[in-house]
Parts: structure tokens; sequence; C-alpha cells
């Protein structure tokens, strides 16, 4: 079931040791020779399997819609956001894609509000803090970007690990907003303020009109992500979705048995 704008998301979780160098070069052949160059040129294979994982999630949105592959195209905003065209879509598809560390994924909608291209953006990111730093010392490289409230929230929370789960939901929503824009590096992330305990999002001071954010948490092992999607709905309050157990809006999927299956 879908939402009622038609997002979606497709959660991939990548690990080296389970998508075989078969596998990889046979999803290598399914990508346009554009992406297979750009691929082949990360020296790093992690980072050359996480861009062909993305580049195989904006393809099966093509082949879930029944969509010619001959047929597609994907145009750019301006600002250079990507979206989907082809002659049986109408709409186009808006879509962001984002990973880190071992999940990619990618938020897609019919792009009916606004531009096809302005209407969804997604942001995750692995809550941890990096090997030798705390809590305090983290948040100097980040602190310029958090509104004195968010800041505040942050340092009251009851432990380092709550404080640090109040920021990173601060972070992907300040990102998934942006993306959704279509905005380039540049945007102050100040003007948007997300309040974690209470669930409330402010732009310059005030609550926004048309939005939905939806946000997720993931589990891979020991490991926890936190998520967010912010999609454009116009003529709408703005709405706050919190994370649930059950989002059917949300596939999370294995990369290996998401290669094969599009490899078959």
């Amino acid at each position: 079931m879908l939402d009622d704008e038609g997002l979606r998301v497709w959660a991939v979780f990548y690990h080296q040791t389970l998508l075989s160098e078969e596998l990889y070069h046979a999803g290598l052949q399914l990508v346009d020779t554009d992406s297979q160059a750009r691929i082949k040129r990360f020296y790093q294979r992690d980072d050359a399997c996480r861009t062909l994982i993305g580049r195989l999630l904006i393809r099966a949105v093509f082949r879930e819609r029944g969509t010619s592959l001959e047929d597609i195209k994907i145009e750019t905003t301006q600002a250079g956001k990507p979206y989907i065209v082809a002659p049986e879509l109408n709409p186009p598809i808006g879509f962001n894609i984002t990973h880190d560390n071992a999940l990619i994924a990618m938020a897609f909608a019919p792009g009916v509000h606004n531009g096809p291209a302005f209407n969804v953006g997604i942001d995750v990111m692995k809550v941890r803090l990096p090997s030798q730093e705390t809590l305090s010392s983290f948040l100097q490289i980040f602190g310029e970007q958090l509104t004195p409230h968010e800041y505040n929230l942050v340092f009251s929370a009851g432990s380092q690990e709550e404080g640090l789960r109040h920021f990173f939901w601060m972070w992907t929503f300040k990102e998934a907003y942006t993306k959704a824009l279509g905005l380039g590096l540049g945007f102050d992330f100040k003007r948007v303020e997300f309040d974690s305990l209470h669930n409330v999002v402010l732009v310059d001071g005030k609550l926004p009109k048309g939005w939905r954010f939806y946000m997720f948490v993931l589990n891979d092992g020991d490991d926890l992500y936190q998520g967010v999607v912010a999609q454009y709905a116009g003529g709408i309050s703005t709405q706050v979705i919190p994370a649930s157990p059950h989002q059917d809006w949300l596939v999370t999927l294995d990369a290996a048995s998401f290669v094969r299956q599009a490899v078959d």
C-alpha cells in the first residue's frame, strides 16, 4: 500500500562479503555505458558497488512501472536535480538517492507538486560516533548548523546515546528537506529547526506548509540507522510521521538478493 502521494522507499544493505565478484559484474552490464565508466573509476570496490546499487534502484523503478528502458529519460532541473520522464509516465517521477556506510536508499514518488523533481528528498545516517570522538567534540564539527534550541535538546538528553539520536534526527531532517527542494550546497541549515522531542519542524522560524516528513529506523545487525523522507504534498498542514514498526511505503532488501533479482 502507498501513501496518498504514492511515496515509496527502497533501502538496500550492502556488505562486501555477500556480493560476489560475478554478481557485481553481471549487475554492471545492466547500466548504461556512462554509468559503467563512472563506476569503474572508483578506487574502492565498496564505493563502486554502492554507486552500482543506486543505478540499479533507478532501473528497478522503470521495471515496476512497466516502462520500457528505451523510452525513459533522466532529465535535470536547472540546479541539476534529476527526475524520470517517459511517454507513459504522467506525471514524471521525482526521486532521490542517499547512502551512508552499509545502507543505500532511494525515495521516489509522482512529481505532482511544485515541479517533478522538487517534491522528494531522503537522507539516512548510521547512529554512531567516529572513533575517539565524544558527543561534545563531534558537535563542534556541526554545531554551527544547529539552532540554539536544537543544540540544547542534544545536550539536555539523558545520555550521550540519546543525545546522538536527537542530533541525527535533526541532521537528516535538514538534509532531506534541502534535497527535496533541489538545492545544492550553501543552504543555511540553521533555517531548518527540528524539535526532536515534540516532532515539530520549523523553517525560517515558521511552520512550513504543504510538507510531509516521514521518519524511519532500520537495523543492520547491531547497527542502527535513522532516516527522514521529505515530500512536498501541497495544500496540507505540514505533518511529521514518526517512525513505527509497520511502514508499508518502506521496503528493505539485501544487496545480493537485489542485484540478483535485477540480473534475472
